[in-house]
């Protein structure tokens, strides 16, 4: 780990922690700052939440919406891209018909598939999966699967910017203008985008964009947002109905009035924002675009260590373009054959599956990094164990050197 960084987290020092893409990691100064909101809050609740916390949510929104891309009222805070997935599937069901289809991949975060299944079982939408191939061969590929898939009943895509399991930024522009043009609204899952590469929300013109802000802009845990073209916000609502859904008020969009307030709840997350933009921009000379360049060159990095360890040529690697802060690769199957208790019943490999070498790696050389079977479940294929680092500013080349040397040593 890098010393240099490392001090400004709360992570255990003694783990080598190579997986900041699940969970994030906040460090001190933002979690002060949300302590410092925590308390401000409790000092008079009632004027908190009746007069300070709606411009405070508008300087966070406008703070977000500078680095994301996008005007500030077209977003709306939640608690993770997931419940954003949500939001809008259960916004649009009621539009939908039996025999519609909803397009998604095999790339597909496993919640995310769990909330389509959900609306296909009451709407009897049909959820059709594009096979996209890994790796594949450029992000024209991964472009052209996808829009293979896409038919005349088609009414909504959701399609990862960067995927979770396997770790590929794709040409989400390409994909969101391929799709427009067959008039295909899509919604487009960024839960890893925001802070690991460039986003321009507004130019992208989505239908629905969602994204974290616990991951690599390093917020609190809880804070996420949902963003809603114009056009659109009139049919898109909160999983929670509240007092906005019969505001008298003229002053603010239905959709802000809407989403600003579900019922009393803890918003310092999202109010902490502004304070982990900036911290983080000042970590490095250079600010985000510094701080992006960096980890993905340590990702790069790392990358390339893991695959002289297993023996796998550059031949087998996912394309540099298309690799962020994250990078995906399978595991060849001698590798700690140790065999992996999976219900002979199960049809998630996602939700039951736990690698022994997961626990080898953490047990035995304390190296927290994830390993799992993808895809999700036996109809997509045969399971490939894949292997996923990251790379944060508190991680250095020294890290992969020794996961390269536990993988090769197994």
């Amino acid at each position: 780990m890098n010393p240099d960084y490392l001090r400004y987290w709360p992570l255990d020092p003694e783990v080598i922690q190579l997986n900041h893409g699940s969970y994030g990691a906040c460090p001190w100064p933002v979690l002060r700052a949300q302590d410092e909101w925590r308390a401000r809050m409790e000092r008079n609740s009632t004027r908190f939440m009746g007069v300070e916390l709606e411009p405070a949510l508008e300087h966070a929104r406008g703070r977000l919406g500078e680095l994301v891309g996008a005007n500030s009222d077209d977003l709306a805070f939640i608690p993770n891209a997931t419940t954003g997935v949500n939001t809008v599937l259960r916004s649009i069901e009621p539009t939908l018909q039996p025999g519609d289809e909803i397009l998604t991949t095999d790339h597909d975060y496993n919640a995310c598939t769990n909330a389509m299944r959900a609306t296909a079982s009451r709407s009897g939408v049909v959820v059709v999966v594009a096979r996209v191939p890994f790796p594949p061969r450029n992000g024209d590929e991964v472009r052209d699967a996808i829009l293979a898939a896409a038919t005349t009943r088609t009414k909504l895509a959701v399609i990862n910017h960067i995927t979770s399991p396997t770790a590929l930024v794709w040409p989400i522009d390409q994909i969101v203008a391929g799709l427009a043009e067959r008039g295909i609204d899509t919604l487009v899952d960024g839960a890893h985008a925001p802070g690991m590469v460039p986003l321009d929300i507004d130019a992208l013109g989505a239908a629905y964009y969602t994204g974290n802000c616990h991951k690599w802009l390093c917020g609190p845990k809880g804070s996420g947002f949902l963003h809603v073209r114009r056009d659109h916000q009139a049919g898109i609502h909160p999983l929670v109905t509240s007092h906005g859904a019969n505001s008298p008020r003229r002053d603010r969009s239905p959709f802000r009035l809407e989403f600003d307030w579900l019922g009393t709840s803890d918003p310092t997350a999202y109010l902490s924002i502004p304070a982990a933009l900036d911290f983080m921009a000042g970590l490095v000379d250079g600010g985000w675009p510094e701080v992006m360049r960096r980890n993905r060159e340590l990702v790069l990095i790392g990358r390339r260590k893991v695959l002289e360890s297993i023996h796998l040529g550059e031949d087998w690697s996912v394309r540099d373009e298309m690799i962020g802060s994250m990078a995906t690769i399978e595991l060849p199957t001698e590798l700690d054959p140790r065999p992996i208790d999976l219900p002979a019943d199960s049809d998630d490999l996602a939700t039951h599956l736990v690698d022994p070498l997961h626990d080898a790696l953490i047990d035995d050389h304390r190296i927290e990094v994830p390993v799992f079977a993808w895809p999700h479940t036996p109809a997509d294929g045969p399971p490939r164990r894949l292997l996923r680092i990251s790379a944060e500013l508190y991680n250095s080349a020294d890290d992969y050197d020794l996961l390269a040397a536990a993988l090769g040593g197994s």
